[in-house]
């Protein structure tokens, strides 16, 4: 027999701050009553023959033509055609103004009534948990292995990524989709995110940094305090690893920022987050070195639609006129890293976007003080390759120079092209700037000394760069940047 809460029947609506009024009412009596059962059960409430289940708020468009009203430059907010698009909804508390946003577009461009109601998808009792609650800490092994007979526990079927390859079908009298993630995909990454950042998935901003070296990271903490420390900073508050949140002079303390504490070690890819009050600070995030991590992170990143994410770190220089400390603008990628391989196929080109081009350009020219027309001494614009060897100068017989020479690679990483290729699939602007910090093929390799004197000399100035970067990306308007390059002839709505 299950246990569900009272049945809410799906509703019409013409306003979009109603209809999310509506999914934010049925989320939270679902959550409510998840976590009111898991309170009875580890306290030792008899379930025998019982199961739970609460379900996912839906929003669902019916529409009858291919036209629309269309929004001017934006390429989102309207669905390919006729048929009936839906999708369900989580966290509406987390993802309040986004999803506002989302209905207002669909309804701007095609007008009717959305229709809100509870799905039959089911939460993961996992999944329901508030931010500092476990309680399940508390159940012996015994009770622990009865959850599964009376909670619904995650599904990975429910949480493949096919809408966002390209390779969902719809069943026979399946709704289309109306956006890239399913509400037990994002919920999953949320998880995931306090494990691999150790921050919560509310401090993300919608700009990201991410960097393959923790001096960079070293540089944005004292960045991150020296703004706080500024009573006029456009920043409000500044979050490290454990939710330690360190707020901007003359603020005071916010409920829950007590609950922080410095982990006794940092996670797997520490998490950074300078915050402006509409979200629009910046995120930084140490992936560290390879692909896999770069995969991993901006996997479960992409589920809060930022706004772009941007790769900052070193790499080798393959040419012989480049000199240590000279930056390598990607415009295209050589992809040797493999760990998309399935989900983007290798024949799918991945373009640089101009706003973002543009805006690492100017931003290397604002911080370094050289003219525009004389950035080129200092920064090479031309293809990154990534690899997922390390030691690839090892390999026999130069194979792998062979090919970095055949497509006029100028640079050499593990990481960007994954940034940049997930990008792309998940519909995330992206863009590189690179740094040469050593020169394998031409004797110049990494010493202790030059690393120093290196490290010293280029990366507050080529952080500087990344954050001026974004501030040029925040001035000029965040709808130029969700390209159509981006986007394929049959799109879900949502950004």
């Amino acid at each position: 027999m299950y246990k569900t809460p009272d049945f809410t029947a799906p509703v019409f609506y013409r306003n979009p701050a109603a209809a999310l009024a509506q999914v934010q009412r049925i989320y939270q009596q679902n959550i409510h009553f998840l976590r009111a059962a898991m309170r009875d059960f580890v306290a030792g409430a008899d379930f025998k023959d019982d199961r739970v289940r609460a379900c996912y708020p839906f929003v669902r468009l019916h529409t009858h033509s291919v036209s629309h009203q269309g929004t001017g430059r934006l390429s989102y907010g309207f669905v390919a055609g006729p048929g009936r698009f839906e999708t369900t909804i989580t966290r509406p508390d987390l993802y309040a103004d986004y999803i506002l946003e989302q209905f207002s577009l669909l309804l701007i461009n095609h007008g009717g009534e959305l229709e809100v109601g509870t799905s039959t998808h089911p939460i993961p009792i996992h999944f329901s948990f508030a931010e500092h609650d476990h309680v399940e800490g508390s159940l012996s092994s015994e009770r622990r292995a009865l959850m599964r007979d009376v909670f619904d526990l995650p599904d990975l079927a429910a949480m493949d990524d096919g809408i966002a390859n390209g390779t969902h079908e719809p069943r026979p009298g399946e709704a289309q989709p109306l956006s890239l993630f399913t509400a037990p995909r994002i919920d999953y990454s949320l998880q995931r995110l306090r494990h691999y950042t150790g921050t919560a998935p509310e401090w993300f901003q919608n700009f990201v940094l991410f960097t393959n070296y923790q001096f960079y990271i070293d540089e944005f903490i004292r960045l991150g305090h020296a703004e706080m420390a500024r009573p006029d900073s456009e920043y409000i508050a500044f979050i490290e690893p454990g939710n330690v949140v360190t707020r901007r002079v003359g603020l005071g303390a916010e409920t829950g920022d007590e609950l922080g504490a410095p982990p006794p070690r940092l996670p797997q890819m520490p998490g950074y987050h300078l915050m402006r009050a509409d979200r629009s600070g910046i995120t930084m995030v140490n992936i560290g070195v390879g692909p896999a991590n770069a995969k991993t992170i901006t996997d479960h990143i992409a589920v809060l639609r930022p706004h772009a994410w941007l790769m900052i770190g070193h790499c080798a220089g393959l040419r012989s006129s480049q000199q240590l400390g000279d930056y390598v603008l990607a415009h295209a990628y050589v992809r040797e890293d493999h760990v998309l391989d399935e989900e983007l196929p290798l024949w799918v080109p991945i373009p640089a976007l101009a706003e973002i081009q543009l805006a690492l350009e100017g931003a290397v020219a604002d911080v370094t003080g050289v003219p525009p027309q004389e950035v080129k001494r200092i920064m090479r614009t031309g293809t990154v390759a990534s690899t997922d060897n390390r030691n690839w100068e090892l390999l026999p017989d130069n194979r792998p120079q062979r090919r970095f020479s055949q497509s006029r690679a100028v640079a050499l990483d593990m990481e960007s092209a994954t940034i940049a290729a997930n990008g792309f699939r998940f519909r995330v602007p992206y863009g590189t700037l690179l740094c040469v910090s050593d020169k394998p093929l031409h004797g110049e390799i990494k010493l202790p000394g030059m690393a120093n004197h290196f490290y010293r000399e280029r990366v507050d100035q080529h952080l500087r760069i990344g954050i001026r970067a974004v501030e040029r990306l925040r001035e000029g308007g965040v709808a130029q940047l969700h390209s159509r390059k981006l986007r394929s002839f049959a799109e879900v709505a949502f950004q």
